[in-house]
């Protein structure tokens, strides 16, 4: 099992291409932990807006009265990738990992692969 920090560092260390992590509470829309990132890439601003998307898929499934789980979001820029994992289990309910990608020299799926083993050991 794994912490908050451990997961990020993982994260940054084990998926080629990454440029930064963290992990979200989208029920207040504060990051937990966030991991690299850089002056045009604030992780917390992130954070944030991330949990406008998440918050409003999870109404859209709400009136569309889909009885489903949202896994994963992938929104893809022109020389990004950003991955959002929604985590599962006891205590991680309202979390979820976020990953911004370099697209160049990121393999999706390997990222998604990984993104989902370090979330199951993630432990708050």
């Amino acid at each position: 099992m794994a912490h908050v920090e451990t997961a990020l560092k993982d994260m940054m260390t084990s998926i080629e291409g990454a440029l930064g992590a963290a992990v979200v509470d989208y029920s207040s829309g504060m990051a937990l932990g966030t991991l690299g990132g850089s002056r045009e890439l604030d992780l917390n601003v992130a954070a944030a807006g991330n949990t406008d998307v998440i918050r409003a898929k999870l109404r859209t499934m709400e009136h569309l009265g889909l009885d489903d789980a949202i896994e994963d979001v992938l929104i893809t820029l022109g020389d990004q990738y950003h991955l959002i994992l929604l985590c599962t289990g006891r205590g991680k309910e309202t979390l979820f990992v976020y990953l911004v990608l370099n697209k160049r020299n990121a393999n999706l799926a390997m990222a998604r692969h990984q993104l989902r083993r370090i979330e199951a050991d993630l432990e708050l």
